[in-house]
């Protein structure tokens, strides 16, 4: 099974205090080069993780490791020019606006990478998207799914 993480599911793998440390950390060790993310999960990651008010806090160093982590264990999908802006305007010919707009661009690529189900805490994030995740390919054979056992239309 092809299995796509979205940052919801990577940021608590290299948080240890974050709820749902064990659970994300598991998917994560079993994870290899048939798994996916965004190319810009990476930075989501990143961001997310050096930005937390920890003491000590997440260093560049230590993020930038936690990048080299990620790239070792994932392949990383991104979207060619065309696709990105495409994707865009499906979103926009829906109801599509805002930050829901990194969610459908996340979902374009989980379809381009053939995901079997798309890993994220954020359910409503993408069950907002429709059945087409409004990336004009359709999920009705594919799944998306929270860690918890959620699946997508």
């Amino acid at each position: 099974m092809k299995r796509f993480f979205d940052s919801s599911v990577l940021v608590p793998v290299f948080y240890a205090d974050h709820p749902q440390h064990a659970s994300c950390t598991k998917l994560f060790l079993e994870a290899g080069k048939d798994d996916f993310c965004a190319l810009r999960t990476l930075g989501e990651v990143y961001a997310t993780l050096t930005g937390l008010p920890l003491r000590p806090r997440i260093t560049g160093p230590e993020g930038i490791s936690i990048v080299r982590q990620l790239r070792e264990r994932l392949t990383l999908i991104t979207l060619s020019e065309q696709e990105y802006v495409s994707a865009l305007e499906l979103a926009s010919s829906g109801t599509i606006v805002g930050g829901a707009a990194y969610d459908a661009l996340i979902a374009h690529c989980a379809l381009k990478a053939g995901a079997d189900i798309l890993l994220t805490w954020n359910v409503r994030d993408f069950t907002r998207l429709g059945p087409s995740g409004d990336t004009g390919a359709s999920l009705s054979d594919r799944k998306a799914c929270s860690t918890s056992g959620f699946r997508y239309r």
